[in-house]
């Protein structure tokens, strides 16, 4: 049996409708469960970005990104590892106000997890911690055990390649160019 490694897979598209239900449909039909989920416009204008976090070997994380990759809408798909991005997950935890001030040592527990408060009022404290699963689940742990904590989520990654250009924007240069050069070729024939 292969090992099994977390990859982020990354998907550029124009934002289509359905077009999420197909990625997944992919993922399914592979028995891989997605991990994690993030959607979001990129810096790109009318350029959506799918971050989708699953287990796989690499021969299966191959054949999903070529098959995610025909579809039409899809502009560009890939998969990085961990090594290749810089990634972050945000987590909010509500916590019950009173016993949350009766820990003696909370500010001690902020600085420690670089946390924040994002707001407080009689009843509950909402915090907020950014940071890759082992940490935003470090204060969990702790919160859980020290205080008790009313509600928890956790966000899905969003990441950027340590590379200096993404890989949607070196592709569509390419396609500029050639299409520029096949422009340049029919004026030529004029």
């Amino acid at each position: 049996m292969t090992e099994k490694t977390l990859y982020t897979v990354i998907i550029f598209s124009e934002n289509t409708v359905g077009l999420l239900n197909q990625i997944t449909i992919i993922f399914t039909r592979r028995q891989l469960n997605i991990e994690t989920l993030s959607v979001s416009p990129s810096a790109i204008k009318g350029i959506h970005k799918f971050t989708i976090t699953t287990f796989a070997d690499q021969d299966t994380m191959d054949k999903v990104v070529k098959q995610i990759d025909k579809r039409v809408d899809i502009l560009k798909a890939y998969y990085n590892t961990d090594e290749d991005l810089v990634y972050q997950e945000i987590a909010l935890y509500k916590v019950a106000t009173e016993q949350f001030i009766q820990t003696g040592a909370v500010e001690e527990l902020i600085r420690k997890h670089n946390a924040r408060i994002l707001d407080m009022n009689e009843s509950c404290v909402v915090l907020e911690k950014s940071g890759h699963y082992e940490e935003t689940q470090a204060l969990f742990k702790e919160l859980s055990r020290t205080i008790g904590v009313l509600q928890f989520i956790r966000s899905g990654r969003v990441a950027i390649t340590k590379s200096k250009v993404e890989r949607l924007s070196d592709m569509l240069s390419s396609m500029e160019k050639k299409l520029q050069e096949k422009q340049g070729i029919r004026n030529g024939d004029d």
